[in-house]
């Protein structure tokens, strides 16, 4: 018994640990709200990712352990007279922007397309290049469609005909990058036939599982080819704060996973994980330039959106979030290597 106890005593303590650290690296890590490593960086998706076996080391469960013991902590938190005070807190001061949320994404896919339309040579993200003069005065057309709501459809159409382009030229597994655009598109359908519930969901619900998709994959990938973000961080050294570059690696993603699984959680939760990562986002700006600021624009603006969303709030068990983080974790990194070895015949292990 006594042994057992001290078991125990030892567990929360590194537990605690655990979680001191992932509080820490949520705040000095950029990498999760930095460049996508492919719009600055050499690439090779067809490559062999790093195996499970490497993937999967003593660092990364003990970083897992941390996000959930931090997830529990949050929920637990939340469901407190303060979690409830920092509720209405965010709400006080979103009354303003919450019912403005439809013209400010509007007004962002506007700029983002018509941006991409005068570049004139990239489909929807800074890698994904063609000479198709057409695609640009696509993109055109869908920036305008913002302006008047029954276009919205129509504009939201282009979205899914440039995604399915890019899935024709750059393959399914590259473009699972981006979801987002999916759920943007689906979202300016909707509002557009003003359609507020579909599968019990609400438009901007589908930005948001879009946006948490979007960035649990690109998580993944992170542990998965870790050398592409090489040339990132030597040219950007503080990037990694004196830290360890595999260590490094290893804990962005960890961190990007769990901010980008916590968007799908409860009212309290999905606001504080969208505003450390919009944060996060709008500070790489000032690293990476112009281009970043482009690429995430439409990222940005769905997390604002959850941010200052008044979303239902749905009663859940504070123990339910480790569970769910740690299944959803499961889910992606099978589906990330099992899909790549079907598609490239890579190893998984």
């Amino acid at each position: 018994m006594v042994g057992m106890l001290r078991r125990l005593q030892i567990l929360v303590r590194k537990s605690t640990w655990a979680l001191r650290l992932v509080f820490v690296l949520d705040f000095v890590l950029p990498s999760p709200a930095s460049a996508h490593v492919k719009w600055f960086a050499p690439y090779d998706v067809p490559g062999q990712p790093v195996g499970l076996r490497d993937v999967l080391s003593p660092t990364f469960w003990f970083l897992v352990a941390g996000t959930c013991f931090a997830l529990w902590v949050i929920c637990r938190w939340e469901q407190t007279a303060v979690g409830a005070v920092v509720l209405r807190v965010f709400k006080r001061f979103s009354v303003a922007a919450h019912a403005r949320i439809e013209v400010l994404f509007r007004a962002s896919v506007a700029v983002f397309f018509f941006a991409l339309s005068l570049l004139g040579n990239i489909i929807l993200t800074p890698e994904l290049t063609t000479d198709f003069a057409v695609i640009a005065w696509l993109q055109a057309a869908i920036a305008l469609g913002m302006f008047w709501r029954p276009a919205l459809a129509v504009s939201a159409l282009g979205i899914g005909v440039l995604f399915v382009f890019g899935v024709v030229k750059y393959g399914a597994f590259h473009m699972m990058d981006y979801p987002i655009f999916l759920g943007a598109a689906v979202y300016l359908g909707l509002v557009s036939r003003e359609v507020n519930w579909l599968f019990n969901l609400r438009p901007l619900d589908f930005a948001r599982w879009g946006a948490a998709i979007t960035l649990m994959w690109a998580s993944v990938e992170k542990w998965a080819y870790p050398q592409w973000s090489i040339p990132v961080l030597q040219a950007h050294p503080k990037l990694v704060v004196g830290l360890d570059s595999a260590f490094y690696m290893t804990a962005a993603g960890v961190v990007e996973f769990g901010l980008a699984f916590a968007l799908l959680w409860s009212p309290l939760v999905r606001r504080l994980a969208a505003t450390a990562l919009a944060a996060m986002f709008i500070s790489a700006v000032f690293e990476f330039g112009r281009l970043d600021a482009l690429g995430h624009l439409i990222i940005v603006m769905i997390l604002l959106a959850i941010v200052v969303d008044d979303a239902p709030v749905l009663e859940r068990r504070a123990v339910l979030a480790p569970a769910y983080y740690c299944a959803a974790l499961f889910f992606v990194i099978a589906a990330y290597y099992v899909s790549h070895a079907a598609i490239y015949g890579t190893a998984i292990i």
